[in-house]
């Protein structure tokens, strides 16, 4: 290989007027390629503001670099991919983003295809699969430390429960009589797991289901 070979790189684009930023891979044709990326999502972004690149590591220009440029890639990318706002990448090892899904989403629902044309139980085996999928590439929550994780589920449930207080709704729209006789009942009621025949209170069959990967909707009321 010489000087001016092509090669294959991993690339930073930034902006000069806004903080937003994007990570890709390129395998050049020639030596020095002009390439800005391939974004789809955000493509205004580099036709409105003003790009600027920045080559961050060249691989040799094989199949073995190819596939050594798309692992460093994935790891690059996820490190802010559903997590940091300015990162305009939409895709990480093939998994797409949450504004993504978001926009799909949307869009299948006012056709009535993809998931909205899926039955209950076909939406929660697709559901698990893709909760496994984000486990095993680590991206999404699963990209985040325990640190991270208890800190968002604070917030989370601070401003769960202070809008539930605003609004007076959920325990908050309970006196607190109502509130002590509905756990005396929830207490006293038996529910029996139809997968193991367990039987305990409906907080805690949710408990052992949960613990055991039970669909917690597998209960039948014996009491």
């Amino acid at each position: 290989m010489t000087s001016q070979s092509p090669r294959i790189y991993i690339y930073k684009i930034t902006f000069e007027e806004v903080l937003y930023y994007y990570y890709g891979v390129k395998k050049e044709d020639y030596y020095n390629q002009e390439y800005w990326g391939s974004p789809y999502t955000h493509k205004w972004m580099w036709d409105f503001y003003t790009p600027k690149k920045k080559i961050l590591e060249v691989f040799s220009h094989t199949d073995e670099g190819w596939e050594e440029a798309n692992k460093v890639e994935k790891r690059i990318i996820k490190q802010f991919y559903n997590v940091d706002r300015w990162c305009l990448n939409e895709n990480c090892g093939g998994v797409p983003s949450l504004e993504i899904k978001r926009r799909t989403g949307r869009k299948a629902k006012e056709l009535g295809t993809g998931i909205f044309s899926l039955t209950e139980e076909e939406k929660k085996e697709n559901s698990r699969k893709s909760g496994i999928q984000n486990r095993d590439l680590g991206v999404g929550i699963f990209s985040l430390t325990k640190e991270q994780l208890s800190e968002y589920g604070k917030i989370g449930g601070k401003r769960g429960v202070e809008t539930q207080r605003n609004l007076k709704i959920g325990l908050f729209g309970i006196s607190k009589e109502n509130r002590s006789e509905t756990a005396k009942i929830m207490n006293t009621q038996k529910w029996m797991c139809l997968e193991t025949g367990y039987i305990s209170n409906a907080g805690g069959l949710s408990s052992y289901q949960k613990a055991k990967g039970i669909d917690t909707s597998k209960r039948r009321r014996i009491s």
